[in-house]
């Protein structure tokens, strides 16, 4: 039998179903074709965080028991998958199988897999998006918690019961954003509904493709609620570089690109830094913090393939500031050490 060293291709010997969704910087759906490219070492993994690949590969057989597998990966210093690691845990699982690929899944084989150590556990708000996106590319019904929130977010229930929406139904609704009035719902629920439930649909929308009249809504909260409350709102605008980069030349104004903003731009905001101004207020920022966290922060967001140009050009720019260039050259300092 020829060897397996790919998670596609042993899941395909397996005869099972499969879709891979990034949980990293947002959750969102891989493309079959490009993970492929991604597992054959031709690109690298899109949304790098801290030096690994950070995904749940949903499968299933003909008897339509669905497994989910959530794997950290490293990458090398290209953001192309380390080989190795992905190898060993392909034989952890052929083990558990015992050594036959075809043979069906059992919860005793999950079981024996469940401690493996390229195994994460996404957060509670990540892994209520992942649940929604998961039940509707599957056409399964909303969880039981739609409901409720449904009435909620619509104005069915009195706005001081909040405290009975669940995440997971609000996960529901933003998943199913363009489906019934689901939209309406959300932009209207951000006029009534307490902050706590505002922060809830925040952190979700973080993770969806929202069109422009919602982003407005967003962006016109995140300048009138508190201050501690913004970095929400800022990181619901991920899908809206547009948007994002309005909130970020706003928050310069205020002098309010501290280090938490500045982690939140770079998890979740960093489309907007393709743009030249808001990638100058960026690191013009990010250059009055501490030298190591300058250079923490930077070393993660150049491993981004899709502003990883931009970045580099950057170290390049003639017209940067004295603070900037002085925050470079120390991060020069350690990279040469």
């Amino acid at each position: 039998m020829t060897e397996i060293t790919t998670l596609t291709q042993f899941l395909n010997t397996a005869n099972t179903q499969f879709h891979v969704y990034d949980l990293g910087r947002r959750v969102q759906h891989i493309d079959m074709l490009a993970f492929a490219q991604i597992e054959q070492l031709n690109t690298p993994y899109p949304s790098p965080i801290q030096g690994h690949a950070q995904f749940a590969i949903v499968f299933w057989d003909a008897s339509e028991q669905h497994y989910i597998w959530f794997l950290k990966l490293p990458l090398d210093e290209r953001g192309l998958l380390s080989p190795a690691p992905r190898t060993q845990f392909i034989r952890m699982v052929l083990e558990a199988l015992g050594s036959d690929p075809t043979k069906p899944i059992s919860k005793a084989d999950q079981d024996r897999l469940a401690n493996h150590p390229f195994a994460f556990k996404p957060s509670a708000e990540k892994l209520a998006l992942f649940n929604a996106l998961v039940r509707k590319q599957l056409g399964q019904p909303a969880s039981p918690q739609y409901e409720f929130a449904y009435q909620y977010l619509s104005g069915q229930v009195n706005p001081q019961r909040w405290q009975d929406v669940g995440l997971q139904g609000i996960a529901d609704i933003c998943a199913r954003i363009n489906e019934l009035d689901h939209l309406e719902q959300i932009k209207k629920s951000f006029d009534f509904a307490p902050i706590e439930v505002q922060i809830a649909l925040c952190q979700q929308l973080e993770h969806i493709a929202i069109p422009d009249d919602v982003a407005a809504v967003l962006l016109q909260k995140l300048q009138q609620v508190q201050a501690e409350h913004r970095g929400y709102f800022l990181r619901a605008l991920a899908a809206q570089p547009k948007q994002a980069q309005q909130a970020i030349e706003y928050l310069n104004q205020q002098e309010a690109l501290d280090a938490n903003m500045l982690i939140t731009i770079a998890g979740r905001n960093w489309t907007a830094l393709k743009q030249d101004q808001t990638r100058t207020i960026y690191l013009e920022a990010l250059a009055k913090q501490e030298q190591h966290f300058f250079n923490q922060i930077f070393a993660d967001i150049v491993a981004i393939p899709a502003i990883r140009t931009e970045m580099l050009m950057t170290l390049r720019d003639p017209n940067r500031s004295e603070q900037l260039s002085k925050a470079i050259g120390g991060l020069f300092k350690v990279t040469k050490a």
